[in-house]
C-alpha cells in the first residue's frame, strides 16, 4: 500500500517533469524577434508554465 502510493507519486512527478521541460524547450526555442511579436516575456512565460504545472 505504501509502496504503491510512493510508486505513484514519483510517477506523477516524473510525468510533470516531462511535461514542464518540454515547455521549457519549446519557449527557449523563441527568438528574441518571436517573443517580440508575440508581445510575450520570456521570464513570465517560464514562470506561468512553473506555476501550472506545479502550482
Amino acid at each position: 500500500m505504501i509502496f504503491n502510493d510512493l510508486m505513484t507519486r514519483a510517477r506523477n512527478n516524473i510525468a510533470k517533469r516531462k511535461h514542464y521541460n518540454r515547455l521549457v524547450a519549446e519557449i527557449d526555442s523563441f527568438s528574441s524577434r518571436d517573443l517580440a511579436d508575440m508581445r510575450a516575456d520570456r521570464s513570465e512565460m517560464l514562470y506561468q508554465i512553473h506555476k501550472q504545472i506545479y502550482g
